[in-house]
């Protein structure tokens, strides 16, 4: 669980509002992606200087401003002091260990979320945090790296697909947000199958790497959890209309975002509790393993007793024992041995304890 948790050690004992980038650098520079657009054009391009962004601050239009990458805190001071936005705002966003939420502050709303993708190779979850600034007919995404979630939004804008370029940019950040949502059920059906496969090998073979595996999933799932819990608050909020900068008409489609957040902290807490029940199938098997093997040793144990009995008493060298003086008394005790074993195997054998 280390790995989702972020490092605050930059900020300790630092003044409120003061920019520094908490979490780990992951683009070497950073890149700003703009989209302008309306109902009859839209423009596409990758600005040079955070500086040509300024003039779509009281453009007609609508625009998106993506920033890839958070560690050149610079460029969010710049925007944030051409934009207006509050210093508490900008530490938020360059601090990646934020909790999921969204505050209104009149002129802006600052949203908060965690976007999440799996890693084929790795096969793991990878998280980062996603900030999203709504103001009038504009915006500003920030990330943490490259590559995100968000390319079908951009296609639904380039082609004037359904009525995001109808609509104005709190449509926008609803379709930014159902970006996000959706993702998670990629997550999920990537995590149900990682389960099943879990599942299999541990009827078959539990071993200690499938244990750690269990713990390994144990901590998606609650790193999971963490994540998109808060998001329903967050949903909430927007879909009930509370900021003034998203309409009534946009409010119905966050609507349509909380209870895809619902659905996805139900199976979250569906697959939690199968592999919890996972854990117990693993005890269970091993326990069930072990039993398997004491019982083959009590029965070869159970066997042998009387025999090594039998073979103790004409194991002692007493000078007048009638027996050893007997032309067949080995083949004989040696067959009764036989014997004797033999029917205690067929009695286990028919009791069905073997």
């Amino acid at each position: 669980m280390l790995k989702f948790i972020k490092r605050t050690n930059k900020k300790i004992g630092q003044v409120p509002g003061t920019l520094t980038h908490v979490g780990e650098k992951r683009v070497e520079k950073v890149t700003i992606q703009v989209i302008d657009y309306d109902l009859s054009r839209c423009e596409e391009k990758e600005v040079q200087a955070v500086e040509d962004c300024f003039s779509f601050k009281d453009s007609s239009s609508i625009s998106w401003i993506n920033v890839n990458g958070l560690n050149e805190v610079g460029i969010i001071e710049k925007l944030g002091t051409h934009f207006d936005l509050h210093p508490l705002v900008l530490e938020d966003i360059a601090h990646t260990g934020q909790r999921p939420k969204m505050e209104d502050f009149e002129n802006y709303v600052f949203v908060v979320l965690r976007m999440l993708s799996f890693s084929e190779k790795g096969q793991e979850v990878k998280a980062e945090q996603v900030s999203f600034i709504l103001g009038n007919n504009i915006v500003i995404s920030f990330q943490e790296t490259d590559g995100d979630v968000f390319n079908p939004v951009r296609e639904r804008i380039r082609k004037a697909k359904g009525r995001i370029r109808k609509m104005g940019a709190d449509y926008l950040l609803y379709a930014l947000v159902d970006a996000v949502v959706d993702a998670y059920f990629i997550i999920l059906e990537k995590l149900d199958d990682n389960i099943e496969v879990l599942e299999e090998s541990l009827m078959s073979n539990p071993t200690q790497d499938i244990l750690q595996k269990i713990h390994d999933m144990r901590g998606e799932t609650i790193f999971l959890r963490k994540s998109v819990w808060p998001i329903r608050e967050v949903i909430r909020n927007l879909e009930n209309g509370e900021p003034a900068l998203v309409s009534e008409k946009t409010s119905i489609y966050f609507r349509d975002v909380h209870d895809h957040t619902v659905q996805v902290i139900e199976t979250i807490e569906t697959c939690h509790d199968l592999v919890a029940g996972l854990h117990d199938l693993y005890l269970s098997a091993i326990s069930n393993r072990m039993n398997e093997i004491m019982k083959v040793l009590t029965i070869i144990a159970t066997i042998f007793i009387p025999l090594t009995f039998i073979a103790g008493i004409y194991g002692m060298n007493f000078e007048y024992m009638p027996e050893l003086g007997w032309r067949w008394s080995y083949p004989v005790l040696l067959s009764v041995l036989i014997l004797f074993g033999g029917a205690m195997f067929f009695y286990f054998k028919k009791k069905k304890w073997v």
